[in-house]
């Protein structure tokens, strides 16, 4: 059987490091890791370039614009990145019968939901970048049949930017935290994450459509760090102090915990717990 050829971008960022970090051998898969020297998504004729001379199997698109305070002030930004590359990403993998995996967020949600949120509700982005991921979303659902739209929520990792690794390095610096507790969800590990996509692309039977992955379980942002803080030791624990509302630009959902039981139902697939996650992260971290 051939190997799968899967194009890969972003692969500088969060999530990318988390899929090279995950790919094995057993996937029998060539994989052409960009970041955006290698292919700006914002550019399409690079896009169409690139597609030209590789056929790819698949495509996995982790480059996103991710900042989402600073989104509201840079709404074109992030459209451009969020949803009108994506757009055109959508439309050339239809052209060369290519499957898509965009991962998508929790914050195209409106978070006035009390249970976690399924798949087929409805959307309502209370900030720029939440209405820009949705944008992405729509985009692939109208041009592209086959494609695997992936939400995930409060994403960590040992890679990149994230408030794991910045909770963690503030704690060891001894500084004194104040965390919200105004906003629930789910702190979502991005190895677990990249192994369900990889798991995507090796399942032979395919449905295609939009699912929910992050870890199970339920947290604030407060419970997160000190989570992170009893990873450390009990000393640091002290360290981390409540407040009910923490200012930001964007506005955040206050609820944005996903349901699983669609990837259980076609998948089989069951995330591990977020604290075990988190736990198994900082004994190999």
């Amino acid at each position: 059987m051939a190997a799968k050829r899967i194009l890969v971008t972003g692969a500088s960022g969060q999530l990318g490091q988390c899929l090279q970090a995950t790919v094995t051998k057993a996937m029998a898969a060539k994989v052409l890791w960009t970041d955006r020297d290698q292919l700006d998504l914002t550019k399409s004729e690079e896009i169409a370039k690139l597609f030209e001379q590789h056929q790819f199997d698949y495509c996995i698109n982790t480059a996103a614009y991710t900042a989402v305070d600073k989104a509201e002030s840079e709404r074109d930004a992030a459209f451009a990145v969020n949803a009108f590359a994506v757009a055109k990403l959508a439309e050339t993998c239809a052209a060369h019968n290519t499957t898509l995996i965009h991962p998508s967020t929790d914050y195209v949600f409106g978070g006035t939901a009390t249970v976690p949120y399924r798949e087929d509700q409805a959307v309502a982005p209370i900030n720029v970048y939440g209405a820009s991921k949705e944008a992405g979303e729509s985009a692939i659902r109208s041009k592209l049949p086959q494609h695997f739209i992936v939400r995930t929520s409060w994403l960590y990792s040992p890679y990149g930017h994230n408030f794991y690794r910045a909770i963690r390095q503030k704690l060891e610096d001894g500084q004194a935290l104040t965390i919200t507790t105004d906003q629930t969800g789910t702190p979502t590990n991005g190895l677990d994450l990249a192994a369900f996509i990889w798991t995507l692309i090796s399942e032979k039977h395919k449905q295609y459509g939009t699912y929910h992955y992050s870890n199970t379980g339920k947290a604030t942002w407060y419970e997160f760090a000190l989570a992170i803080a009893a990873g450390l030791s009990k000393k640091h624990e002290n360290q981390v102090g409540a407040t009910e509302h923490y200012a930001t630009f964007a506005a955040r959902p206050a609820y944005s915990v996903l349901s699983k039981e669609k990837i259980k139902e076609v998948f089989g697939v069951n995330p591990p717990e977020w604290k075990a996650s988190l736990h198994q992260l900082m004994n190999h971290d």
